[in-house]
């Protein structure tokens, strides 16, 4: 393991790219729509819960840090509706209005599947650990503004723009303690388990000594009879 000459330094916007990756990753796939952000970013001062649906996750570990996704009425229902229908159920059967306990427990689902996404890419390619909260929802249907308080040393907060496929808006806020990785020697980021793969092995090696049990049993016999045959001088 030699020491790199110029090594790799990974920062907040580092940090909040991928995890604005993890977001279009996880909402892609939920919602089989197109997902996508702005590549400007906003430097902002403080983060904070907005109408029409906020959700924030708090994590902590190797750092800490807050993340915040505010959702437009629109947007959440555009993403609940796709997520619902992909998931087999019927339009008929589906919330009408935002402020629906169903819709707020499917957004603070996807949020916690884009949150678990985020903090396995950081144990993989940053080889730390930081875990999370359950991620909290709050529905305002009047103009009201919160602030999460992350008990944040040196803070630094940025905004990013989102885009659902039908071009309606939503935002999200992370704020981190100012800090960097720096890369002391090259490493090869951990693979991402595949959970079909892991499977099928454990069953390969739960199945292989039933295959070779009857096998060794009578190796083990024929052994056994040999050296009784042996004893009685035969």
């Amino acid at each position: 393991m030699s020491a790199i000459e110029n090594p790799v330094v990974f920062g907040t916007e580092d940090l909040l790219l991928s995890l604005c990756n993890s977001v279009t990753k996880v909402l892609n796939l939920a919602t089989q729509s197109t997902i996508h952000y702005s590549a400007m970013v906003q430097r902002i001062s403080k983060t904070c819960l907005k109408p029409d649906i906020g959700c924030f996750v708090l994590f902590d570990g190797g750092f800490s840090g807050l993340v915040i996704i505010n959702f437009s009425a629109q947007a959440a229902m555009e993403l609940y509706q796709s997520y619902m229908l992909n998931m087999g159920m019927s339009r008929d059967d589906l919330a009408s209005s935002y402020t629906s306990d169903d819709v707020a427990n499917v957004m603070g689902e996807l949020m916690n599947q884009v949150v678990g996404d985020f903090i396995g890419k950081v144990r993989r390619e940053l080889q730390t650990h930081i875990t999370q909260n359950q991620p909290k929802m709050l529905a305002l249907n009047k103009q009201v503004v919160l602030s999460v308080d992350a008990n944040l040393d040196q803070p630094e907060a940025r905004r990013v723009t989102f885009y659902t496929g039908a071009n309606h808006i939503f935002y999200l806020e992370l704020a981190v303690d100012r800090t960097e990785f720096i890369k002391l020697y090259d490493f090869e980021p951990q693979e991402v388990p595949d959970p079909d793969a892991l499977i099928a092995q454990a069953h390969l090696a739960s199945a292989a000594p039933a295959a070779t049990a009857p096998g060794a049993g009578a190796a083990a016999g024929a052994s056994d009879t040999e050296e009784l045959l042996k004893s009685l001088g035969m």
